[in-house]
């Protein structure tokens, strides 16, 4: 009798349950190793791409210094946007092979839609339009605050397939997948194709811990230790649970990883999991074993805890939590927002360094 030999346990994951997972970057190295072992897609966001750029800056400085040449007339924006997108571009490439073999279902590059733009659904839905144009297997991404949850409509009505992003909780969960079903049912009642698109709608569960955790030391909270690190596990089994149920045609991804919960307990999902290379170096030759967990519920101790200390962890495990015009004042879509728009203003100012050069500075 044989034995079923896997290259690592992320690949023995995707070969022998329905829970898929992507690589949380870019990088061409990686994406590559992501891929040999399993991953179907990739994403990015202004950190990645800020990371991406200090990783590789030899060969991206040539780009930057080329579309600085190429274009004289160009904003220090426009050669930074030029940069995301051809690294989307480069990353969006090594996943055609996958996007074709399974037929448009799979392999695609998440690009992020400009974190200035989330109070406005014009400006999101225009960029989205603009980036579907750079690949065939380009996947956008487009903030679930108040202004997003419209752009994800309308980017769905459109064909294009979303990536719901900042996106922490049920209330925000369940208002992109009620979005995209209407867009969805929009596009059908005009008999539009709706067979190839694949939306996706992400939970950071790693960032709804890290911010009960900013509460424990704000508010003084005590709580037992390691109890705050499943926050983001049990919100994201429910809204699991509750996509389910209203047939929500969208698919959870799970993305910010902190532990190997963010892992371990969504072994044998119909999810996405979104992996930062590290964590997958971890992972591959760590020893949890590789079963299904996803259908055993969070601890009834742990919620109930969670439940009575933390208002916020109320607002973000209840469905009627919040309402859509609180999601852009939620302390993880502030803090979230605030790193996007600060990775991307910072690298902004390396490409203001290379197209304005410090005189003081040989």
């Amino acid at each position: 009798m044989s034995t079923i030999s896997y290259k690592s346990p992320l690949h023995q994951m995707v070969c022998t349950t329905p829970t898929s997972f992507w690589n949380d970057s870019c990088a061409a190295d990686e994406l590559s190793y992501a891929i040999e072992n399993g991953a179907v897609g990739a994403t990015t966001n202004p950190s990645i791409v800020l990371n991406l750029l200090k990783k590789e800056m030899p060969y991206w400085q040539e780009k930057i210094l080329g579309s600085i040449a190429d274009h004289p007339t160009w904003s220090e924006e426009q050669v930074t946007w030029k940069l995301i997108e051809s690294m989307a571009v480069r990353g969006a490439g090594l996943l055609r092979p996958i996007f074709e073999h399974s037929r448009q279902l799979a392999g695609r590059l998440s690009i992020q839609t400009n974190p200035a733009f989330y109070r406005d659904a014009d400006r999101l839905l225009t960029q989205a339009l603009y980036f579907e144009t750079l690949a065939p297997n380009i996947q956008v991404k487009i903030p679930a605050t108040q202004a997003g949850i419209t752009a994800i409509e309308e980017a769905t009505y459109h064909g294009i397939n979303i990536n719901a992003t900042v996106c922490f909780c049920l209330p925000q969960a369940l208002a992109v997948g009620a979005a995209v079903e209407r867009g969805l049912r929009r596009r059908e009642d005009e008999h539009l194709a709706v067979e190839t698109m694949s939306p996706v709608c992400t939970i950071m569960v790693g960032r709804l811990d890290d911010w009960l955790h900013v509460l424990e030391r704000r508010d003084g909270i005590v709580v037992t230790p390691g109890y705050p690190d499943w926050a983001g596990v049990a919100a994201f089994k429910k809204a699991h649970a509750l996509f389910k149920q209203h047939n929500y045609r969208a698919r959870l991804l799970a993305a910010a990883y902190r532990n190997h919960l963010h892992w371990s307990e969504f072994i044998g999902g119909d999810v996405i999991l979104t992996i930062p290379y590290e964590w997958q170096k971890l992972f591959n030759q760590s020893h949890v074993e590789v079963k299904e967990r996803f259908r055993r519920p969070v601890s009834k101790e742990i919620i109930d805890c969670l439940y009575r200390e933390f208002a916020d962890f109320r607002r973000a495990y209840d469905e009627d939590g919040m309402k859509i015009e609180e999601f852009d004042s939620f302390g993880p879509t502030v803090r979230t927002l605030r790193s996007f728009l600060g990775a991307l203003q910072e690298l902004t100012g390396v490409v203001r360094d290379l197209m304005l050069p410090n005189p003081d500075v040989k």
